[in-house]
């Protein structure tokens, strides 16, 4: 169906012009009464902060989310534009997204005065309808609010005329949703100068007696320890906004390796097909959850979701490397693959003391305790007798990043015990998951101190 072009047609049309947090509010009951997905993509938050988001759309409130780093806090500001109207009417050619029936600026005010209704409009969708700012030390007013533009003086207008400003970016957000990420990074005298913004809805530009009652949802983000190392918000500006909302992260193994199975980069290469089993996954939300947990590594500064997907991704690409060394047509990552993951944590986690090799020692120590936990959830060191005593009668095996995964296969079909298990792994009889399942049962004995580990070159002994 073609939308109205002109106010007139529009006034047919009996539409009606909603303001953004009305218009936010009457879509969310919407999707709720249909059991829509309201936040697709994000995992973790159905019982803790979506209802809080719920709650603050539905009572028409502006929104801070409060929380670490990799909390997902840009994904859920960018997620409620999906809460605006597919295309909602604008003056054409307004700067400021102009109610048709109730223009604010002077050049719109002045247009519809000459041309009435006959004025045309134009439909806008979502995306132009939300705007978001970096927060960063050098961030101006004329940034966010506006600025006289010295080329329209030049061109004849009176300094005083309203028509010389040129707007920023919260007028030209007028109907939608504007977001400031990292708000203690704004300088403290730029953040006073929202505070009519956000109460008054309206704005000042060097000294104009200008008042825009601009029709705007402001949502922020913030990180707790922004507060003392780069800035803070001043207290009547966190006085405005009417909720606060703490992100956190992933409570659950399951909702981690979720996020890692959704955010990871995938090449979708064909020609060398990757498989990742349960218990390798499980090992790589294990590693996080134990950081998250350790009082060696600094917790205010984070332990992000981002470490879990870089893991997991060096764990493939270092498997990859293998499988493409050795001549093997599947990749499957394995134990012997997992010292690839301490560059790709290092670098995003801080020590809370620092010594050299300390993040080295943390992390190897963190890996262990990894794999002998996701162990422990499949096995019991019980159903290893057998192969514990063979061990101990003599029996040894070595592992190493490039021992071919026919090797393992041998030794499962050998070892008592073992090839049940792997099956339990999910292996199954294919050669390179046969060869991941038996390094994990061996290094998962080995950590419950039932076998010997001595360490060669490029690999391990196992022996009783």
């Amino acid at each position: 169906m073609e939308h109205p072009q002109t106010i007139a047609q529009l006034r047919q049309s009996e539409y009606r012009v909603l303001p953004v947090k009305e218009e936010m509010r009457k879509n969310l009951i919407r999707k709720i009464r249909a059991d829509e997905t309201l936040f697709p993509g994000i995992v973790g938050y159905d019982q803790s902060v979506i209802p809080q988001i719920e709650n603050a759309v539905l009572s028409g409130q502006d929104i801070i989310f409060l929380g670490e780093r990799g909390q997902a806090k840009s994904r859920l500001i960018r997620s409620l534009a999906s809460l605006l109207d597919e295309r909602v009417p604008i003056i054409d050619g307004c700067e400021i997204n102009d109610n048709p029936y109730a223009p604010i600026c002077r050049a719109c005010r002045d247009r519809v005065a000459a041309a009435g209704d006959d004025v045309p409009v134009r439909w806008i969708d979502p995306d132009q309808r939300y705007s978001e700012k970096l927060a960063t030390p050098d961030t101006a007013i004329a940034d966010l609010i506006g600025e006289v533009d010295p080329i329209r003086v030049a061109e004849g207008k009176y300094l005083a005329d309203e028509l010389t400003i040129h707007y920023g970016l919260v007028p030209r957000t007028n109907r939608g949703i504007f977001a400031i990420n990292e708000l203690p990074d704004l300088a403290e005298r730029i953040q006073v100068g929202l505070l009519n913004l956000i109460e008054e809805r309206d704005v000042q530009i060097r000294g104009y007696k200008l008042r825009l009652p601009l029709d705007v949802a402001f949502v922020a983000s913030a990180n707790p320890e922004d507060y003392t190392n780069r800035g803070r918000i001043i207290t009547p500006l966190k006085d405005r906004f009417g909720a606060q909302i703490r992100t956190h992260y992933p409570r659950r193994l399951e909702d981690e390796i979720r996020i890692v199975d959704q955010e990871r980069t995938d090449f979708g290469d064909g020609e060398l097909p990757v498989f990742v089993p349960d218990f390798v996954k499980e090992i790589v939300a294990e590693i996080t959850q134990l950081a998250r947990r350790s009082a060696k590594i600094n917790q205010k500064s984070g332990v992000s979701v981002r470490v879990s997907i870089t893991n997991y991704e060096n764990l493939v690409s270092n498997a990859t490397r293998r499988a493409l060394r050795i001549g093997e047509t599947e990749v499957v990552p394995r134990i012997s693959d997992l010292p690839s993951v301490i560059p790709s944590s290092a670098g995003k986690l801080e020590m809370e003391t620092w010594e050299e090799g300390d993040d080295q020692s943390v992390l190897e120590k963190i890996l262990k305790t990894a794999v002998l936990n996701t162990f422990r959830r499949h096995f019991e060191v019980t159903q290893f007798a057998e192969l514990v005593q063979r061990f101990d009668a003599g029996l040894t095996f070595e592992v190493s990043e490039w021992q071919p995964s026919a090797r393992y296969v041998a030794f499962a079909k050998e070892a008592p015990g073992v090839e049940k298990a792997a099956k339990s792994l999910g292996a199954h009889g294919k050669p390179a998951t046969t060869a991941s399942a038996v390094e994990f049962i061996l290094e998962g004995l080995h950590l419950s101190k039932r076998l010997n580990k001595s360490e060669t070159e490029g690999g391990a002994l196992y022996a009783g």
